[in-house]
């Protein structure tokens, strides 16, 4: 039996769920009394950081969010821009960082399905996947089993689904120790009639539910995503919600098909905060309310109180508004793809969602006091005294001895090395439209019966932003859209999944803020708006935070499949063109942090001006076909983009020769830099077309690598084979250590 209203306030249950006194004081101004048990669980939910985003939600109206081809901003379950031809990409990405560091494999997988609903509750057809990753180095044998099985879950739900991944990223730093980010990034496609939105309108039109039962698993998921981590205490957590992906394959397609009747008129998956948060938000944001019948929900196990019910997070389940009168053909309509669908409820004209439970009103609180009216925060920001220690230090050129050796181990390093062990366990082909699998800058994707294609990556250097959060969020940006450059590809919005420690930390939430600063100022620099997106807080282990990690996700338009760039070399002969001057550009690189075991010292500078210019010229010399490969130069430097260059080719080599300092020309991460190859025939028109390029050397067919500096002096010289090893073979490896 639940605990009475009484009970609730004076035993403070409240704070169990993740409530504070003052919290709890206003949901009682709010109902004009005590709530009861599962009120105070309704509340607990939707006000929790995950849901409500009570203290970012100040930060993220920096962000720009409109363009002449965005057709829905944030506030849906995807944002979509128009990608002509009445056609549009709808994309979005979330965290499951929280369960992912519980119960790795469901974590991930289920992070996997519920972005794919985010986007397919839009009307929209997913098309592909995407995902970031942060792990801790590997060394350890909790952080080994983690990645394991995270990939492999993200693995399990994608292939069984029949969605591609096409594309991410995987990074490694122990500040992610048994802390693992896990971003999933969904895209579909769609046609402008065919957007769906959020909504409960219409008094008397019928709520309805599909898809799997209800159980008693994920309850108050939202608030645990709320919490830090205690990983040294013998710590209760909720049980997680498993995935079905075949299940979703099928609520997927019944879903399309009511997308395209007029008896639909709003549509939400239930995500976070489950079949609260669905009803609660479908109501507000329509100007309605919402009656539930909770004895109509299906239920995977007996006895289930209303407030089971209500916070339950389990898997594969939607939330619809259809017109009064229609519910039959929309019964028959999901029975034909063997999935359950129930009326459970009816839209009111009383703007409350009011909660039926064997006959009784369990439940009666306003639905825009639970989602548009919950509290928001201005939390305090400080700057970090670390911030001004690194800004006052003069960066210095670190020591290397061996050039050779040192690309070789550069190229070892967990966050460099090939991802092929990650990718190759995910269908990459499903649905047969794939152009560019992973591996490149970027997957892209055709737009079946046209000649477009659609491009997508995700990236983020959290030790930039670590070390300068609003510089390292402009590079965040502008790395992404260099990606999609390098692709061919027109950059046209993004998503993001905002990663933070604890907000209450003053200096946590500056990071925070100056984040966000340097994503708005690169957005308006490439002309890339913010369309959707994720915040996830409390990032922390025992009180130690994660490094600041705003990942971005971003998608481009090829406008001719022809266009398509990759990062190999093609032939030989071709000339090899460096775009921009290495500098002194080592705090957070791989070289610091490898060598001296830490990073410190400024971030790599950017010239959002200069980035937008090198941008706008190379995408141009793409797509009037004057060049040949594209790469732009990101961690380990120049040295590890040559050698990427010739990876995987038939028996291509590069002989090239480079100016200044060795150890900077080889391995400074200055931003705003690309290395492209061109054929013969095209060197004038491309040296006109991108005034900075410099030739430094050619592509040839020996196989072999080959650096000269000044005075023709051999930097490194050696075959690719023995370059391509060491990459190749380095996170296999690293995972086959004994546990």
């Amino acid at each position: 039996m639940e605990p009475n209203a009484q009970q609730v306030k004076e035993e403070k249950l409240y704070r169990q769920m993740g409530m504070t006194d003052e919290e709890f004081d206003r949901a009682v101004n709010s109902l004009g009394r005590l709530p009861n048990y599962t009120e105070t669980g309704l509340f607990s939910a939707l006000w929790s950081e995950h849901c409500s985003y009570k203290s970012s939600k100040p930060v993220l109206k920096k962000f720009p969010t409109s363009g002449e081809r965005v057709l829905q901003g944030p506030g849906e379950g995807a944002g979509i821009v128009d990608i002509g031809d009445n056609q549009a990409a709808v994309f979005k990405m979330e965290s499951h960082n929280s369960p992912s560091a519980i119960e790795p494999f469901i974590g991930a997988a289920t992070g996997a399905g519920g972005v794919l609903r985010d986007v397919f509750s839009m009307g929209a057809r997913p098309v592909a996947l995407v995902n970031s990753l942060r792990f801790g180095d590997l060394s350890a044998a909790r952080d080994r089993f983690l990645f394991r099985e995270a990939v492999a879950g993200i693995a399990s739900y994608g292939n069984g689904i029949g969605i591609p991944t096409i594309a991410g990223e995987a990074q490694f730093d122990n500040c992610y120790s048994t802390r693992p980010l896990v971003n999933a990034m969904a895209v579909g496609l769609l046609n402008h009639e065919d957007i769906q939105k959020g909504r409960a309108a219409g008094v008397g039109n019928t709520v309805m539910y599909a898809g799997a039962k209800t159980g008693r698993d994920g309850i108050h998921g939202a608030t645990m995503s709320s919490s830090e981590l205690t990983v040294e205490e013998d710590t209760e957590f909720p049980v997680m919600q498993a995935g079905d992906p075949f299940l979703e394959k099928l609520v997927m397609d019944a879903c399309l098909e009511l997308a395209k009747s007029d008896a639909l008129v709003g549509m939400q998956d239930m995500g976070a905060a489950g079949l609260t948060s669905a009803a609660a938000e479908m109501a507000s944001s329509a100007g309605y309310g919402v009656e539930l019948n909770l004895d109509l929900v299906p239920q995977r196990e007996e006895g289930m109180t209303a407030y089971e019910m209500m916070l339950s997070e389990s898997q594969e389940r939607m939330l619809f508004v259809v017109k009064k009168g229609r519910e039959q053909e929309v019964i028959d309509l999901f029975t034909k793809y063997g999935v359950e669908a129930v009326a459970v409820g009816h839209v009111t004209d009383d703007k409350m969602l009011r909660l039926v439970h064997k006959g009784e009103v369990v439940a009666e609180v306003s639905a825009d006091a639970l989602a548009e009216d919950a509290p928001v925060y201005y939390k305090e920001s400080k700057e970090p005294d670390y911030f001004k220690e690194f800004q006052a230090m003069e960066m210095t050129e670190p020591v290397v001895n061996d050039y050779k050796e040192t690309l070789k181990a550069l190229l070892a390093r967990p966050t460099i090395a090939s991802k092929k062990w990650i990718y190759e366990q995910f269908d990459t082909h499903a649905r047969r439209n794939t152009v560019v699998a992973p591996g490149s800058s970027a997957g892209v994707i055709r737009v079946e019966g046209t000649n477009k294609g659609l491009a997508m990556t995700s990236d983020c250097n959290s030790r930039y932003v670590y070390l300068d959060p609003e510089t390292g969020g402009k590079i965040a940006v502008a790395e992404a859209a260099r990606n999609l450059i390098c692709s061919g590809a027109e950059p046209l919005a993004l998503t993001d999944c905002l990663n933070f420690g604890n907000p209450d930390k003053p200096e946590v939430f500056w990071q925070f803020e100056k984040a966000a600063d340097g994503i708005s100022a690169a957005c308006l620099a490439v002309g890339s708006p913010v369309i959707s997106g994720n915040v996830s807080m409390s990032n922390e282990v025992n009180g130690v935070a994660i490094q600041p990690t705003p990942t971005i996700g971003m998608v481009g338009l090829v406008h001719d499949l022809s266009h398509v760039m990759t990062t190999n070399a093609k032939s030989a002969g071709d000339s090899i063109y460096v775009i921009g001057e290495a500098d002194l550009s080592f705090g957070g690189s791989e070289l610091q942090q490898m060598t001296e075991g830490k990073i410190t010292g400024q971030a790599p500078a950017i010239d959002l001006e200069v980035e937008a210019a090198r941008q706008k010229a190379l995408l141009s010399a793409i797509q009037n076909d004057l060049v040949a490969s594209a790469t732009d130069l990101s961690e380990g430097g120049f040295a590890v983009a040559l050698c990427e260059k010739v990876f995987g080719t038939e028996n291509l080599g590069a002989d090239v020769t480079i100016a200044g300092s060795a150890v900077t020309a080889l391995f400074s991460e200055t931003q705003s830099r690309f290395l492209v190859t061109v054929k013969e025939e095209n060197i004038a028109a491309f040296e006109a077309a991108v005034q900075d390029a410099v030739k430094i050397g050619v592509v040839t067919d020996d196989a072999k690598l080959s650096v000269r500096g000044e005075e023709n002096a051999v930097l490194i010289e050696g075959t690719v084979e023995e370059f391509q090893k060491e990459w190749e073979g380095a996170l296999q490896c690293l995972l086959n250590s004994e546990d």
